[in-house]
């Protein structure tokens, strides 16, 4: 047997939104229905930055993915976020695919984001709020966009070269520079920052919004006024993971926020266990942490389209 040694060029020819959106979708229907293993994120935390392990099981699948979080990389002209995963036959053990998994990372958020609106958000959702201007905001705007019809995107980040870069971009949608209140007064709003403190206030946020939390991803983060949690139905991804680095932990340790004002998972939702939006005036957050069976679904998908395809660098490690 031999392994495929997939590149970031690889990914950018076998990944497609609509189809992580599908596979991720399925992993969450799993997960809720028990059919999945997946223990919780190991965390290395270092001067510069963080390092995550990931490893889990999926019907058919089994992978582990090693990934970062640094925030200072730009500076040497590297990805803040930097992922490789290592995919397995899951009755032989033998390593299938080695395969860059930064791609992987930031599609897979996306869609999961994406997910969760298509069951929190209003139906006629039609204005975008992103807050950060990263590489996140390119995806999500990309994976919302499958789903409503946006009639304006409005974009928020600390670098105003960013959301020019953004703009420029984008330039076949109505994409507007804004505030980050201007950007937090739409039906739908992305907070994708590293913030360790909020940057989102309660006072901004409209009856009926639907909140993506996902800078929120380590012990010590936070993007929201926790008031905003209290006045919403706040969906999480794995409670564990939530309530360990994602956008509750800090409300949580300050005693502003308990676990058993979790509406629900995101899995359970998209299962039929839970219901999904009701009230057309509800606020609603979907505190994302990032699950290993996202990636490890979607590392299945590009497995699959590499040896359908063909003609990917292969290596004999044993």
């Amino acid at each position: 047997m031999s392994t495929l040694l997939l590149t970031k060029k690889d990914m950018a020819e076998l990944l497609d939104v609509s189809e992580v959106m599908n596979v991720v979708e399925q992993a969450f229907r799993d997960y809720a229905s028990g059919r999945v293993q997946m223990p919780t994120k190991v965390y290395i935390e270092l001067e510069k930055g963080d390092f995550r392990a990931m490893p889990s099981a999926v019907p058919g699948a089994v992978g582990v993915k090693w990934v970062n979080v640094h925030p200072r990389n730009r500076e040497l002209g590297l990805p803040t976020v930097i992922g490789v995963l290592i995919y397995s036959d899951p009755d032989s053990a033998y390593p299938l695919a080695i395969m860059e998994a930064t791609e992987i990372t930031a599609f897979r958020t996306a869609a999961t984001s994406a997910n969760a609106c298509k069951y929190l958000a209003r139906s006629d959702s039609h204005t975008l709020g992103l807050i950060g201007a990263g590489r996140q905001a390119y995806m999500h705007l990309q994976s919302h966009a499958l789903l409503f019809p946006l009639e304006v995107i409005r974009v928020y980040d600390i670098r105003p070269e960013a959301v020019e870069a953004f703009i420029t971009h984008f330039s076949h949608f109505n994409v507007v520079a804004a505030s980050a209140e201007e950007a937090a007064a739409s039906d739908i709003v992305c907070t994708l920052t590293p913030a360790t403190a909020p940057v989102v206030k309660a006072s901004w946020i409209r009856p009926g919004t639907h909140i993506n939390a996902v800078g929120a991803d380590a012990e010590g983060k936070q993007e929201l006024d926790p008031e905003i949690l209290r006045m919403a139905h706040v969906v999480v991804d794995d409670i564990g993971q939530a309530c360990q680095g994602g956008e509750i932990n800090v409300p949580l340790r300050q005693g502003l926020f308990k676990e058993e004002q979790i509406w629900g998972t995101l899995g359970d939702i998209i299962a039929g266990t839970k219901l999904g939006r009701q009230d057309a005036h509800a606020i609603t957050v979907f505190d994302s942490t990032g699950l290993a069976i996202e990636d490890l679904a979607t590392a299945r998908l590009v497995y699959q389209k590499a040896k359908e395809r063909g003609g990917y660098l292969a290596v004999d490690l044993l």
